[in-house]
């Protein structure tokens, strides 16, 4: 009896590689992975950027801070410009509004008082202060008389713009004139919106005026991105929230979203950013994370 034809003994196959989890953030978007902010070599040609949203309370202070020092821990040169009455920029880097010689209505409104004269150290390495208090309310009906009044602040910012790497300005809960001159002299907006029903509602007044600003003074004028804030990602009101705001605005959402922390409180009345005051801190990693979002948008970033 002949031997039985031998089987062929099939190849090996290899084991499929494991496909990576992809981390989906708050927004419900896989979260990339953005690159480190490439080192500085020479400083100046600052970006200017808006902090604007006319409901208050939305965390505009708190993120032109903490934004500002996280932007400073990676070698950039940055001017904050306390542009509200309210003065609460100033505060929560531990000024006192009334002990100030000083102030951003000054520059605005006296051609003999110049930038340096009013700008103040931060306390934070790479990053200085242009502060205000209420004096500044006066300045928006003052300026109402005056010739180009849309351009005044980018008129006294010029200097700081070969100085610095970055001018973030905060600007007041309203779309008034003084919200105008900041849009006027920015390049970028960026939108803190609470993960709220309510904050929801007025980003399309915002976004109006941005589009009349572009339109009619400021060609260059772009969003730079509406940042989710005091998220809260146990509850679903905070996670439809979220999920509306990418529905009507898309990729312009960063993917960073801030979440709630008794920490930002804390810091505020320490009058020091997040990154100093609670370095290891959620809200500290957040405010990085978001620096680096930031700067990969930015073209020179």
């Amino acid at each position: 009896m002949s031997d039985p034809l031998p089987f062929a003994r099939p190849e090996p196959v290899a084991a499929p590689e494991p496909t990576p989890e992809v981390a989906i953030g708050p927004t419900g978007r896989p979260v990339p992975e953005f690159p480190q902010p490439r080192p500085v070599t020479r400083h100046g040609g600052a970006r200017v950027v808006a902090m604007c949203n006319q409901k208050g309370g939305v965390g505009k202070t708190t993120t032109t801070i903490n934004l500002g020092a996280a932007l400073a821990e990676t070698g950039r040169t940055v001017l904050l410009v306390d542009f509200d009455p309210q003065g609460s920029l100033s505060v929560g880097l531990g000024l006192n509004p009334h002990e100030m010689d000083l102030t951003i209505y000054n520059l605005l409104m006296q051609r003999d008082v110049a930038l340096d004269e009013v700008v103040v150290p931060s306390g934070v390495p790479g990053m200085d202060l242009l502060p205000s208090n209420i004096d500044l309310s006066a300045a928006e009906v003052q300026l109402v008389h005056e010739v180009a009044r849309e351009q005044t602040l980018q008129r006294v910012l010029a200097p700081a713009i070969g100085q610095y790497d970055v001018i973030l300005i905060d600007c007041q809960p309203s779309l008034g004139l003084l919200t105008v001159n900041a849009l006027t002299a920015s390049d970028g907006v960026i939108v803190p919106l609470e993960c709220e029903y309510f904050a929801l509602r007025g980003v399309a007044l915002l976004k109006t005026t941005i589009d009349k600003v572009r339109e009619r003074l400021n060609p260059k004028l772009e969003i730079d991105g509406v940042l989710g804030t005091m998220f809260d990602g146990r509850t679903l009101h905070s996670r439809e929230v979220m999920e509306r705001l990418v529905q009507a605005w898309g990729d312009t959402v960063f993917h960073t979203v801030i979440r709630r922390t008794v920490k930002f409180s804390d810091a505020t009345v320490a009058g020091e950013p997040i990154t100093s005051y609670a370095s290891a801190s959620r809200g500290a990693d957040h405010y990085r994370q978001l620096a680096k979002e930031v700067l990969s948008r930015w073209p020179d970033g």
